[in-house]
C-alpha cells in the first residue's frame, strides 16, 4: 500500500528540472512535481497548490479541504498509536 501525504507547494526551485519545494506539516522537501505539470499547468503556476507527495513525488493536485481532512486523520492514527504504545 502506498501512502501519500498532503504538502503545499511553496516555491519552485529548478523549473527546468520541476523541482519545488512543499510545505509538509511544517517540514520543508524537495519535491519533484514531474507528474502534476502540462502544458496548461507549467511549473510557475504551481505555488499554492495542495498535492499529495510520495517518495519524493508530488503525485496528484488535491483540494484544500482534502488536505486538511487527510491531514487530521494522519494526526488521529499517530494519537492512537500513541495510546495504544503507552
Amino acid at each position: 500500500m502506498c501512502l501519500g501525504i498532503p504538502g503545499q507547494i511553496t516555491e519552485i526551485t529548478n523549473p527546468e528540472h520541476k523541482l519545488a519545494i512543499v510545505n509538509i506539516g511544517g517540514v520543508k522537501r524537495q519535491v519533484n512535481i514531474a507528474c502534476i505539470v502540462d502544458e496548461q499547468h507549467p511549473p510557475e503556476k504551481c505555488i499554492g497548490d495542495w498535492v499529495l507527495v510520495h517518495v519524493g513525488f508530488a503525485m496528484n493536485r488535491i483540494n484544500e479541504q482534502e488536505a486538511a481532512e487527510t491531514l487530521q486523520l494522519l494526526q488521529e492514527i499517530a494519537a492512537a498509536q500513541t495510546t495504544i504504545s503507552n
